[in-house]
């Protein structure tokens, strides 16, 4: 792992140009009134380097049958598997984006995502996207799409996807950027799907985009938004949620390199440590950040993935190398991540039109969450700063 940096959690969101799939996205996202939730942190000494980053523990995907030279796509991504993940084999219908991954009491694996028409391409599609629900066999797929999951509710309409369970044994999916931040639950991971509510936050102006959203083994809610601030609840699902500062985002990666244009935040618990990875979508690299309480003192653990490397190879040896890969969701078994779910799509989104042989999909990656986090072990992180009493949350 590169040798890891404080965070200096000034506003990075400010200094990032919010991307949206091509839309600028509201300055409402990242409301910069001042916060009072958690004191500044105070500097500490770089914590002692690990030998890997993330995306050193990435597996080999497991193949079924044989590859496909006939699959849709552009060469950098042929042979592939298309019985990985979830897709449209003619890409004619449907294209996906987002993805998590549940698994059931039956034994069978629950993949939530969005989808949208495939003749609109992805820049003009996305928009109108409707949350679906896809089972498999396997954790590795294929999955099938079931449909919509609240297809009577604005038509299914939902977009940046997300799913976890609740501390009661019943589900949530949760949805946002074309909404705002909306909450479906069901007892079942086979619906029905009922509107909960909406997820408040503490701010007079917020929009709700890329949320990722863990309950804490605290038993609070925390979701990490697009902006990069942490929020808290304590009072449920649906908040309201503290601001607890400024944007966690790096200023710089671990080279010094100005980082910008942040997005696609995914949060989860493991190995003792919260864990975020962020994208970087004019860069199309993504970094992993390390904190011991998930609110302050968040470490630059090094590269999280990256299209341009070798990483998402095959067991016979073979790499895809897809244009972007964005929406990470992480699937846990034991404690321990043992799979990253992607959103992927082989050529820049504004070159995928209509009937082009060109689309989106998500894929299912091993990982070796259980090695990780032993080595991270080792790392000697900063302790959590002191955090003042939470602002009142607006009424």
């Amino acid at each position: 792992m590169s040798k890891s940096k404080l965070i200096s959690v000034g506003l990075a969101s400010l200094a990032m140009a919010a991307h949206s799939f091509g839309q600028t996205v509201s300055p409402a996202s990242t409301d910069t009134k001042p916060v009072t939730a958690m004191a500044a942190p105070a500097v500490v000494a770089d914590p002692k380097p690990a030998a890997k980053s993330l995306i050193d523990y990435f597996l080999p995907m497991p193949i079924h049958g044989t590859l496909s030279k006939d699959a849709w796509g552009a060469p950098g991504i042929i042979p592939r598997d298309p019985q990985n993940g979830l897709e449209d084999t003619t890409i004619k219908q449907y294209n996906y984006w987002d993805g998590k991954i549940i698994k059931g009491p039956d034994g069978k694996y629950h993949l939530f995502a969005s989808r949208w028409d495939a003749v609109k391409g992805h820049n003009g599609g996305w928009q109108g996207s409707v949350a679906v629900q896809a089972v498999s066999d396997s954790l590795y797929g294929p999955y099938i799409d079931k449909g919509m999951l609240w297809p009577d509710n604005q038509g299914g309409k939902g977009h940046n996807v997300t799913a976890l369970v609740m501390p009661d044994g019943t589900y949530a999916v949760v949805v946002s950027e074309t909404r705002p931040g909306d909450v479906f639950t069901s007892k079942s991971l086979d619906g029905p799907w009922t509107q909960l509510g909406t997820i408040k936050v503490d701010r007079d102006r917020w929009r709700a985009s890329n949320y990722s959203m863990i309950v804490r083994p605290d038993g609070d809610f925390e979701i990490v938004p697009r902006s990069g601030q942490i929020l808290i609840s304590k009072t449920g699902i649906l908040g309201p949620y503290t601001v607890m500062g400024p944007s966690v985002y790096p200023k710089v990666d671990a080279d010094g390199t100005p980082l910008r244009n942040l997005e696609d935040p995914v949060v989860w618990f493991s190995g003792g440590l919260y864990h975020i990875t962020v994208n970087n979508w004019s860069t199309r690299k993504a970094y992993h950040l390390v904190s011991k309480d998930g609110i302050t003192n968040w470490t630059i653990e090094g590269v999280a993935y990256d299209p341009t490397t070798d990483f998402l190879r095959y067991t016979d040896g073979t790499v895809n190398h897809w244009n972007n890969i964005e929406r990470p969701g992480v699937y846990i078994e034991n404690s321990h991540v043992v799979a990253f779910t992607f959103a992927v799509i082989d050529v820049p989104k504004n070159a995928d039109r209509t009937n082009d042989g060109h689309g989106s999909k998500v894929i299912v990656v091993p990982f070796d969450g259980v090695a990780m986090d032993k080595d991270l072990a080792s790392v000697s992180f900063p302790d959590p700063a002191p955090v003042a009493p939470a602002p009142a949350p607006v009424q």
